[in-house]
This record gives structure tokens, sequence and C-alpha cells, in this order.
């Protein structure tokens, strides 16, 4: 970044990006106030934001980048700038900023290596899985006066969340709707649903109502060994064929969820995935479509990310489940 003030405006400053693009960051210095409050921001762009970080004419303590699509790769490059000494940081928001261990990880390294200036920080609605647990030990530790508030999910305030309900239309006649198209059980009495050509006649499947589009995310409640699976509109519902299963086709992804653990399926390949944890619990299914990726994670005493699907979507998704024998379903609400 080509400096631009002069000494005079070295002694106080701001920074306020007025347009972002991946090679280019336009910036406005002003000598009244120390926050940063931008949007849009690239990850490329980053590289400029923790020059300033790092730089000793900089007197910016107050960081809110809530909502912006940083990811790990953008938070990484910003870690290197609070590693600074120069770096006089108090307050860094991260809210909403699709962070995942592995970026979260590099951020406590940052911190533990210069922790005196940073007093407040939020990574609400991401998914810091165990580094969470070692921000939360840097709050505990009495030589620190960080402040997190930090609450290690995805939970139903974030700006992606969606309210789904079930399709009735969809639901195969073993399984059973309730709580206003929000809850399915499997049962073994035929339920009396009228013909209906998206129906699964032969799996007890059934699909949400709502097509996903952008980026999205959802919770679940589950009991006993479930499918949840995104898919495409199209699935074959009629016969017997592995082609109507969620994960039997090139056309949907499922997590299968059983007792003890867990697995992949899609285009007729099952993973089995080594993760051993009850698959009861709070299951968050988050989806990026233009970035081609589903994420799982489950949380009990604590959240682990389970796997994330990499592929390319062409068409909008649809939640979906595959209930087996005396398992049940319900849609977390906001």
């Amino acid at each position: 970044m080509r400096s631009m003030w002069t000494n005079k405006q070295r002694s106080m400053w701001t920074v306020m990006v007025l347009q972002s693009r991946p090679d280019l960051i336009v910036i406005q210095i002003s000598s009244v106030s120390s926050r940063l409050s931008i949007c849009n921001l690239s990850e490329r762009s980053c590289e400029g934001l923790s020059s300033v970080l790092r730089s000793q004419y900089s007197s910016l303590t107050h960081l809110d980048l809530d909502n912006m699509d940083l990811k790990d790769s953008g938070l990484k490059i910003l870690s290197d700038g609070l590693r600074s000494p120069d770096c006089k940081l108090e307050t860094l928001r991260l809210s909403g900023c699709l962070i995942t261990e592995e970026g979260c990880s590099s951020l406590v390294s940052a911190l533990k290596s210069n922790p005196s200036h940073l007093r407040l920080l939020d990574l609400s609605y991401n998914h810091p899985g165990a580094s969470g647990q070692e921000l939360s030990a840097l709050v505990e530790d009495p030589h620190w006066t960080l402040d997190t508030t930090d609450k290690t999910r995805l939970t139903s305030g974030s700006r992606y969340f969606c309210e789904l309900t079930l399709d009735p239309n969809t639901a195969n006649e073993k399984l059973k709707l309730s709580e206003n198209n929000k809850k399915v059980e499997r049962v073994e009495e035929v339920q009396s649903y009228p013909d209906h050509q998206d129906r699964f006649e032969n799996w007890e499947q059934l699909m949400c109502s709502t097509g996903l589009t952008g980026r999205c995310y959802w919770e679940v409640q589950l009991s006993g060994n479930v499918d949840i699976s995104v898919t495409y509109r199209g699935i074959r519902r009629k016969g017997k064929s592995r082609d109507c299963v969620f994960g039997g086709n090139d056309q949907s992804w499922s997590l299968i969820c059983y007792e003890g653990g867990y697995g992949v399926y899609h285009n007729k390949k099952y993973t089995d995935l080594p993760q051993s944890s009850s698959s009861s619990g709070t299951v968050s299914v988050y989806v990026d479509c233009p970035a081609g990726s589903v994420s799982y994670t489950v949380s009990s005493d604590k959240l682990i990310h389970i796997y994330t699907f990499k592929t390319t979507f062409t068409e909008p998704l649809f939640g979906g489940f595959t209930l087996w024998t005396g398992s049940s379903v319900s849609l977390c609400d906001v």
C-alpha cells in the first residue's frame, strides 16, 4: 500500500474503505477517530489492512469486520498484523465471517504472541471448533483482560439462518409429521397421505419445502439414525432403486448419522468418518451455493466439525432427510 499521508496525519488516523475489490483498496485518512468499519473487504485486501495494523504510526483501536466473507485465509493474513508489537487494536469484531477452526488457530497464535492491547473479541456465528476452547482458556487467564463474546457455533441469530418447513407432499407413508411440519418421526403405521407425484414411494424420506440459494444454514435436532442431506429437486421418487436414496446419485449429498459415528454418501460412494461421538444432538448444516460447499457440524457438550462437501452446484438445493426405525428430526426455529 503506497503511503499517502503527512507526518502530521500519522499522529492519529483511521482508515475507511471506500471501495474494495480483489486488487485494490481505496482508503480515506481521518484524524478524528480510531475506528474502522468496512464492507465488501476481499481476502486480498486483507494484506493492506494487515500492514495498517503493523504500522508504528497507526492508532487504530477498533476494527469491525462483522458479516464479512473473511474466511480462514483472510483471518490468517489479518493475524500477521495482530502479531506485531506495534498493533494497538483493542476491539476486534469478526461475527459471521465464515471462520472455522483453521483460521481461529492462527488468531489464537497471534493473540498469544501479542496480548497487550486487545480487550474485546467477538467471534459469534462462526465455527472456531477446538480453537474456541483455547480462546476460552485465555479469557480465564488472570493475566489477560480479553473479554470474548465467542459463542463457538453458528446460532439462529446468524444472517444466513433460514427457517425451513417439511414438505408433506414428499413424505413417505411411514413418516409422521407434526408441530406445523417442523418435526418428523419414523413410524410403523402407514399414514393416510394422498397420492402425489413428489412423494417418496419406497424409501422413508422427505424434503423441505423451500429451495436454497446463496448462503444459508439451518439446525436440526435428531434422535436415532438419520441421514441429513441436500438435494436437487429432480431426484427420483418412485421405485426401489438406490437412485431414489439421498446420496445414491449425483444429485444429492448426505451426512449419515448413526449410533456411535458418521459417514458421508454421494453418487453411490459411502465414506466412513473417524468421529466416534454420539449422533444424537444438534446438527448445523451450512450451505454456500456460490462456493459449492456443504458443511456439517454437531454440537452437544462441544462443537465438532464433521465434514464439508466441495462441488459445483448447478441448481437450487433442498434440505432432505432419511429416517430409520425409531428416529426423529426436528427443525430448529430462530
